[in-house]
């Protein structure tokens, strides 16, 4: 078993590392388990399913034209800032010292001193992607009610409803968006898909519909959602996507892409340009259901084939990126440089896209494109390996999808920059930071 010394990421102010159940008669916390839960409620946003992923039903690139705030993004910031004023999260982000990085593809280098500190190592194991979830270990049942910001459901009539004061249904185990009290960004939060059920952090269909569904419903192309599976450093193994603002264009948004092939049901698969992470994007689809079965399908596949992985949701749910990796791999095996291992950099999804989460002062005076593009290489699969992946991906999709037929990359001369620089072109008026 391959397993390193790793500081986990403190997501809640009840994350502990010790074991033991609460005293009969509840834990006094406040928390979601059964103990806390019996009459509580909390606020409910329940959103209309869009079918189509093109057309007048998602939003426009940017929002070229001045568009209204979407209720879900200003109940998120709002009830965000409700949290930030009631003094929930371990450190104030908004006074974390924030650059571009100068170069060709503009690397963000954020320095959160707070994000490590306070915390025990722990063993993580790393040669498993799909792992039981384990009651015992720090889950989401065990955060405090304070944490949770509102319930995120599906409208029963097919449109957005919103109840400030809704009970919780917990035989029917509600979606929960909830506050990441160790903030990367401003906004930042958690999506905790059907959180009784307690899943073990993995993709499926329904979840990976349900944070497109979040994407869309915020309809502000500065927020992102992001995955990591285990293996490619998610520390909690309880299915969770993580969502924040950056009023920025990602770095991956901006590289160029090459298709490899359109699917029956409208998605384009291509791959990933001149970037130091090789992956694939997945853009389009006849509706949303399809771009969602497609991207699930292929991350499935790595599970199935113990491949950690990453995925970025990117505008508002038209773009999706899927990054297969092998840095803790590396990690493990003593292939990474020590003065990599010094930064205390986790290379996750947000990393990966190019947002670089720096702890150290010395590494952010430093930061140059050299160095994050370095950093990022470490994490990429090799050629050869992205290949094998690649016809695993492939044959795991045509196995549903019976008109898959990739092109050979000679065939394909269709290079597309991505359309994403156009996002912060001109005004930022779907961004409201209050």
């Amino acid at each position: 078993m391959l397993s390193i010394k790793r500081v986990p990421t403190v997501v809640s102010n009840y994350q502990k590392e010790e074991v033991g159940e609460a005293a009969a008669g509840g834990c006094g916390r406040n928390c979601l388990k059964s103990c806390c839960i019996q009459g509580a409620r909390l606020p409910l946003y329940a959103f209309k399913r869009v079918e189509k992923v093109g057309g007048k039903e998602l939003p426009l690139l940017g929002c070229k034209e001045q568009c209204p705030v979407a209720f879900l993004d200003s109940l998120i910031l709002g009830e965000w800032e409700d949290r930030m004023q009631r003094g929930l999260f371990r450190y104030d982000v908004t006074a974390c010292e924030t650059k571009v990085i100068p170069g060709e593809y503009g690397f963000i280098a954020q320095l959160n001193e707070g994000r490590h500190l306070k915390k025990r190592p722990t063993e993580f194991c790393v040669d498993k992607v799909l792992q039981p979830f384990d009651e015992s270990k720090f889950n989401f049942t065990k955060v405090g009610q304070e944490e949770v910001l509102f319930q995120f459901e599906a409208s029963n009539d097919g449109e957005v409803q919103f109840f400030p004061n809704a009970p919780i249904d917990v035989e029917n185990s509600p979606s929960f968006v909830a506050i990441n009290v160790s903030p990367i960004e401003y906004g930042h939060v958690l999506l905790i898909p059907w959180i009784f059920e307690c899943l073990p952090q993995r993709i499926d269909h329904a979840s990976f519909l349900l944070a497109l569904h979040m994407a869309v419903e915020a309809r502000n192309p500065y927020f992102r959602l992001g995955y990591n599976s285990l293996g490619a450093f998610a520390t909690i193994n309880h299915l969770h996507f993580q969502a924040y603002y950056m009023a920025l264009p990602f770095p991956i948004e901006k590289a160029p892409t090459k298709k490899i092939t359109k699917l029956s049901g409208g998605v384009k698969i291509s791959k990933l340009l001149n970037y130091p992470v090789r992956g694939f994007v997945f853009e389009d689809g006849h509706t949303l259901e399809d771009l969602a079965n497609a991207v699930s399908e292929a991350c499935i596949c790595l599970q199935h084939n113990n491949i950690p992985y990453n995925v970025l949701i990117s505008d508002c749910g038209r773009q999706i990126f899927l990054l297969p990796q092998c840095y803790a791999e590396k990690q493990a095996l003593g292939e990474v440089s020590a003065e990599l291992l010094e930064t205390q950099v986790n290379p996750a999804v947000w990393e990966i896209s190019g947002h670089m989460v720096l702890k150290r002062k010395k590494d952010y005076e430093e930061a140059s494109e050299a160095n994050a593009w370095g950093l990022l290489a470490e994490v990429s699969l090799s050629e050869e390996r992205f290949q094998e992946v690649t016809a695993l991906v492939f044959q795991a999709i045509s196995s549903v999808e019976m008109n898959v037929k990739p092109q050979c990359l000679e065939e394909v001369d269709a290079v597309s920059p991505s359309t994403q620089p156009s996002m912060v072109a001109g005004s930022h008026e779907c961004l409201v930071l209050q």
